[in-house]
């Protein structure tokens, strides 16, 4: 091998050089992804879609102060954790989980809407129940947070 660079997200191209004749040729080398496939709650599977998951997201914070690229974003982060799992097949309720995770980071009112379609939500009280439990996840992660006042 003579050169190798990058060509492209997920690409390498390397120059090479024939040992006998001493001629030179290129390659392209690809980065193969398993395809991921999703267990639905009825047992049947189908190919994990990102562009269902971002249309999932999108409809989560609409009319939010929540720009494209960081729906895009978590879209990615969410992928990247499920492929990072080294399945071949992960249960749609880890990626609901999954979405959650990131959306309770992002913004309280697209994680209530998520939750509400995700967990199926039938009465208000789920609703509340549902806030209570971000709240109480938001303070147990700040109470190992230790302040240290200004002077």
């Amino acid at each position: 091998m003579v050169d190798s660079r990058v060509a492209g997200p997920g690409t390498i191209r390397r120059r090479r050089e024939c040992v006998v004749c001493s001629q030179r040729f290129t390659t392209f080398e690809r980065i193969e992804q398993t395809q991921l496939f999703v267990v639905k709650r009825d047992g049947s599977r189908q190919p994990f879609d990102p562009a269902k998951l971002l249309a999932g997201l999108t409809r989560a914070c609409v009319k939010r102060p929540v720009s494209r690229a960081e729906i895009e974003r978590a879209a990615v982060t969410i992928e990247a954790r499920l492929r990072n799992d080294v399945r071949d097949e992960i249960a749609s309720g880890a990626i609901g989980e999954a979405a959650l995770a990131v959306l309770a980071g992002l913004d309280r009112v697209a994680y209530v809407r998520f939750a509400s379609v995700y967990r199926d939500f039938q009465d208000a009280d789920e609703f509340t129940r549902e806030l209570e439990r971000l709240d109480a996840g938001r303070s147990s992660s700040r109470r190992g947070v230790r302040r240290t006042p200004v002077r």
